[in-house]
């Protein structure tokens, strides 16, 4: 998990193993303080961003087998918050955001993880959206789910897709079972779910797709914590949730759930030394591989 909010900016970055339940540990921390989109392949993880009002659109990686500071990897084409990501081993992409200017963002740029460098424009979503849900991903589709189409609590239920090989712009999907933002999402190559996020109240459910097929989502379960801003991420058989905000308060709280298995949350541990909206993960093991 790279970057978060505490409620203000941090550049800490902690790991857990996903088969082995337990608290995370300390990584190392990120060139810039703040929430990260996070995206990875099998032998590296990217962060984009920072917390808005600082708009930066700095990418920085790791090698996710050794523990240590993040390294400057290149720059986004736009300055913005709140965007996601998803990737397979070859590619990642970021999508929608918010601010600066305009103040919601439909644009998808990506990157070639292996070769450093700035990001590419890849098209756009099917319309503006701030804190979609990023990071279902098979090695072949990218899907972002909802987010807030006009920064004003408009949560969208739209869910699309882009064929991560192919430049260009995203096509609709399906919709969600309710329109909600500020979700965490994840998934096997085959299956991807949606967890958290306001509609516009903060929720625990969790929403499930077939990645390959279109159509609309279906009920899954639900987390064992009510929040939003949660970080997410997966080993394909499990997929793990951690902190997330909910009016007033924050989390330190993992929880997981079995991906092919339809059911709630479990606990798996918490976060090593703070509680922490998040909103960002990587795996060496995601559905995008």
């Amino acid at each position: 998990f790279m970057g978060m909010s505490v409620p203000t900016g941090d550049s800490q970055i902690s790991y857990i193993t996903i088969p082995t339940a337990g608290n995370t540990i300390d990584f190392g921390s990120r060139t810039i303080s703040g929430v990260g989109a996070n995206i990875s392949s099998r032998t590296r993880g990217l962060a984009a961003q920072d917390t808005a009002p600082a708009f930066v659109n700095t990418i920085d990686f790791i090698t996710m087998a050794s523990t240590g500071n993040a390294t400057d990897f290149g720059d986004r084409t736009i300055q913005t918050s709140r965007s996601r990501g998803c990737s397979n081993q070859t590619s990642g992409m970021w999508a929608g955001g918010f601010g600066p200017s305009p103040t919601v963002r439909n644009q998808i740029d990506f990157v070639t993880i292996a070769a450093t460098g700035n990001a590419i424009d890849f098209g756009d979503l099917t319309g503006n959206r701030e804190a979609p849900s990023g990071n279902v991903n098979s090695p072949t589709r990218a899907i972002w789910t909802g987010g807030d189409s006009a920064g004003d609590g408009s949560y969208s239920d739209q869910i699309q897709f882009v064929t991560i090989a192919t430049t260009g712009n995203a096509q609709d999907f399906g919709n969600l079972l309710a329109g909600r933002g500020i979700a965490a999402g994840l998934s096997s190559a085959t299956r991807g779910l949606v967890g958290a996020g306001q509609n516009p109240n903060t929720t625990a459910s969790i929403e499930a797709i077939n990645i390959s097929t279109l159509g609309n989502s279906v009920d899954f379960g639900d987390l064992t914590v009510t929040r939003y801003g949660r970080g997410s991420t997966t080993d394909c058989i499990r997929g793990v949730f951690a902190g997330g905000r909910s009016p007033g308060s924050n989390t330190n709280t993992l929880d997981y759930v079995n991906i092919s298995t339809e059911g709630n949350a479990v606990d798996f541990g918490d976060l090593h030394n703070t509680s922490a909206r998040m909103e960002g993960g990587c795996s060496t093991g995601h559905g995008g591989l």
